[in-house]
């Protein structure tokens, strides 16, 4: 009985041994899952403020171009109305 016994708590050492293992395996895995995840939110980040920076910019010459345009057609009505006072 005795035997069964060393035998029965053995066995259950040796389970729980390869239970750890396992247990360790799948948090390594799920570790490095996670690091992946968070490497690709980093890159997606990095990308999604390139293109924000690229926007503003573009958005600035736009800008930049319609205060141009506005200025000169103020000038030319300003001088269409100043020459037609002068008439």
């Amino acid at each position: 009985m005795k035997k069964l016994f060393i035998s029965f708590a053995a066995l259950c050492l040796v389970a729980s041994v390869y239970s750890c293992r396992e247990t360790e395996k799948k948090a390594d895995e799920m570790g490095d899952s996670i690091e992946e995840t968070m490497e690709e939110v980093e890159e997606k980040t990095e990308e999604a403020m390139e293109d924000m920076e690229e926007t503003m910019e573009e958005a600035g010459d736009k800008m930049e171009e319609a205060m141009d345009t506005l200025a000169e057609k103020t000038e030319k009505t300003f001088d269409a109305a100043k020459k037609s006072m002068e008439d």
